[in-house]
């Protein structure tokens, strides 16, 4: 029987009506591939599937939770299992565009799972005639999971479970592997026979790595305050319009950029990392986008970025699950100039790793392991409730590596990846950045009433990048002109967007109307 983690459950106790703890990621296909010519269909990919259902534990297992929520809940295998179930096959609605695309893949991000099957579904998407770069019969794959179930790593291992290396049909994954599986469900006996045990035994495991971690809680009490060796306080969150309570009406867009260029704007900082590239984009982004409807606050904005902890960094996918931590860092979006914008996130980040900006994240790990079921679920639903997410940061950013090589399906190539993150009340913008092949993909999700005009941040981003390969005296690279997959009849339909992109202070709680 294999019990979830405390942090894997935290996605399940946090998610409600409007706050969905599941990941979309997008994967577009290009038919020109397939040998001999043959088309791709529906029926071809179902087989596709079913042949890899052995590849990955997470394909056929379900939730068994816990009566009362007195302990955590299990995985067990799905005895009723039924892979069309989990498969749907849609058209785009004409013109079959970019932005007809995003505001699909909003509306299905927008729809929760069953939690009562397994948690994943898949839809296949045709009809994508209108999208620059996409030849016709060009179809994508949006593959939704649960988040108690993936963390950016795993969904990798996921991704490579189900494609190919190439066009003739080689699997990523050694043909030979299978994952174990997931087992029966447990008896009520055996988990209140657990539960028991686990509640009896917590508060003295908890007591116990609380006296092991002693000095470290002192020590990060001390800089909370100011007067340990970082010597300030805690990032002061000014109030955004991104910091408010979510509607269910998800909205989404996404740019590319080639990893090679953020690369070189690394290289001309020393000491900074990808992952400050980013976070100065998306501050520059931001700052000309919250000036545009004058809300620019003089305090800089504060990101909450994840951090991957698993025991082999990011290529270790041999322990499922989450192993995820989280720092949080002012993303300088008082700072105008973009190379000084950059020295600045170098320096905050270095010390946010070092300060950890709070509890280093093993000491977390291991607190919050020995917290019973259901005081988590209780704190969680309390955080969610009490708006204390906007206390902590006004956006979250999350920058992880993906496949460096294209993949396949049914001998279609992959031209695209991208994905569409869960928000929640207090934090309604997320940024994901995940690089594919050479490029790295800005991944937009917010509400539409907190981003109205997700179009014009997009354009936000592509300006800033602009910048600051400027601002770094560095000529564009020969992969420059990659770009989101802009519809043809897009420029007319951003230009009206940005007609209507007016100073507009969102609603406390956003109206609930039909999608």
């Amino acid at each position: 029987m294999e019990q979830l983690s405390p942090q894997d459950s935290q996605f399940l106790y946090v998610e409600s009506e409007n706050n969905l703890t599941h990941v979309t990621f997008v994967s577009i296909f290009d038919p020109s591939t397939v040998p001999d010519g043959k088309s791709v269909g529906f029926d071809d990919i179902v087989r596709h599937i079913d042949e890899r259902l052995g590849m990955n534990p997470l394909l056929k297992r379900r939730l068994v939770r816990v009566p009362l929520e007195l302990d955590y809940p299990y995985w067990a295998e799905d005895p009723y299992f039924d892979l069309k179930y989990h498969l749907r096959n849609e058209r785009l609605p004409e013109p079959g565009d970019w932005r007809e695309f995003c505001v699909y893949m909003a509306r299905y991000h927008s729809r929760p799972l069953n939690m009562h099957r397994p948690l994943w579904e898949m839809l296949v998407l045709q009809g994508l005639d209108n999208i620059e770069g996409i030849p016709k019969g060009g179809f994508a794959i949006a593959t939704k999971i649960h988040h108690s179930a993936v963390d950016g790593a795993a969904l990798v291992q996921f991704t490579y479970a189900i494609t190919d290396s190439d066009n003739q049909g080689t699997p990523m994954l050694p043909a030979d592997q299978f994952s174990p599986s997931a087992g029966r469900a447990p008896t009520w006996l055996e988990m209140t026979g657990r539960a028991a045990w686990n509640r009896l035994t917590s508060p003295a495991r908890f007591g116990a790595a609380l006296l092991r971690s002693a000095p470290t809680i002192y020590q990060a009490a001390q800089e909370a305050i100011g007067v340990g060796k970082a010597g300030a306080r805690a990032h002061p969150v000014p109030h955004t319009r991104f910091n408010v309570e979510l509607s269910p009406h998800k909205v989404f867009d996404a740019t590319v950029f080639p990893l090679d260029d953020l690369k070189r704007i690394k290289r001309a900082v020393e000491g900074s990392t990808i992952n400050d590239v980013v976070l100065t984009i998306c501050g520059g982004a931001l700052r000309t986008y919250l000036s545009k409807h004058n809300e620019l606050p003089n305090e800089p904005l504060v990101a909450c970025a994840p951090v991957n902890v698993r025991p082999g960094g990011s290529a270790d996918t041999s322990t499922p699950g989450n192993h995820l931590s989280a720092m949080t860092t002012p993303i300088h979006t008082n700072i105008a100039d973009p190379m000084e914008r950059l020295n600045a996130i170098r320096a905050s980040t270095e010390a946010s790793k070092d300060a950890h900006s709070g509890l280093p994240v093993r000491l977390m790990t291991d607190l919050t392991q020995h917290i019973p079921a259901a005081t988590q679920a209780l704190a969680s639903r309390f955080m969610v409730n009490s708006g204390w997410a906007s206390k902590i940061c006004n956006l979250l950013v999350s920058n992880f590596p993906g496949p460096q090589q294209p993949l396949f399906m049914q001998g279609a190539k992959t031209s695209g990846s991208y994905g569409l993150a869960p928000l929640g009340d207090g934090i309604g913008l997320f940024i994901a950045t995940p690089s594919f092949d050479g490029n790295m993909t800005f991944n937009v999700t917010s509400t539409r009433e907190i981003m109205p005009d997700c179009l014009f941040f997009v354009d936000c981003l592509e300006e800033a990048f602009k910048e600051l390969l400027k601002a770094a005296c560095l000529p564009a690279s020969s992969q420059s002109k990659v770009k989101g997959k802009r519809s043809k009849a897009t420029p007319e339909k951003r230009q009206k967007a940005k007609a209507k992109s007016k100073p507009k202070a969102p609603a406390k709680r956003a109206p609930k109307t039909n999608t």
